[in-house]
């Protein structure tokens, strides 16, 4: 059952060095291209990456946050383009997690690292040092970058006891 996804889903910032097959990434790919958009626009752009060296460079892009990407064997950043959709951001968001849900029914880990609004340092935003880092032409935004892998750690589910009920109102706030 869906549920179960939900209650399954952990961010997982630990991976084995195990690669991911060609049939896996196939799946990450086919499941980012059906993620549903606002009056299917589809603002949304992705880069995946494999190769160790850029994993390892994208882990940097911001001074804290995203160093569990250098031990993924794949991340997927999320790029929107802000001149087709006023509302790419909650496409790319859509996405994101449609991939990180996937990633679960998989047995797989992953987690999320915001770049947009973000700090690579005093003087770049994680979003250009992304764009430089990958050669992302300006038009597009960098929103942020999923990390999957297979997990190094396990962690249970968030107890029904622990979620907050009184954020769910009946008819009326």
């Amino acid at each position: 059952m869906f549920i179960d996804l939900l209650r399954k889903r952990r961010s997982i910032r630990k991976f084995t060095d195990r690669k991911l097959d060609e049939k896996t990434i196939a799946l990450v790919r086919e499941t980012l291209l059906r993620s549903p958009t606002s009056r299917g626009i589809n603002p949304w752009e992705f880069v995946v990456v494999t190769d160790s060296e850029l994993l390892q460079k994208l882990s940097r892009s911001k001074m804290s946050g995203t160093g569990f990407i250098a031990n993924a064997p794949l991340a997927v950043v999320i790029l929107g383009d802000e001149t087709k959709s006023d509302v790419w951001v909650e496409d790319c968001s859509i996405a994101a997690i449609n991939v990180q849900l996937l990633a679960t029914d998989l047995g797989l880990g992953s987690c999320w690292g915001q770049i947009r609004n973000r700090p690579h340092n005093a003087g770049t935003s994680a979003e250009a040092y992304v764009q430089q880092l990958l050669a992302i032409p300006l038009h597009l935004r960098v929103g942020m970058i999923v990390a999957i892998g297979y997990p190094a750690e396990t962690k249970e589910a968030v107890p029904e006891a622990y979620l907050d009920g009184s954020k769910i109102h009946l008819n009326h706030f």
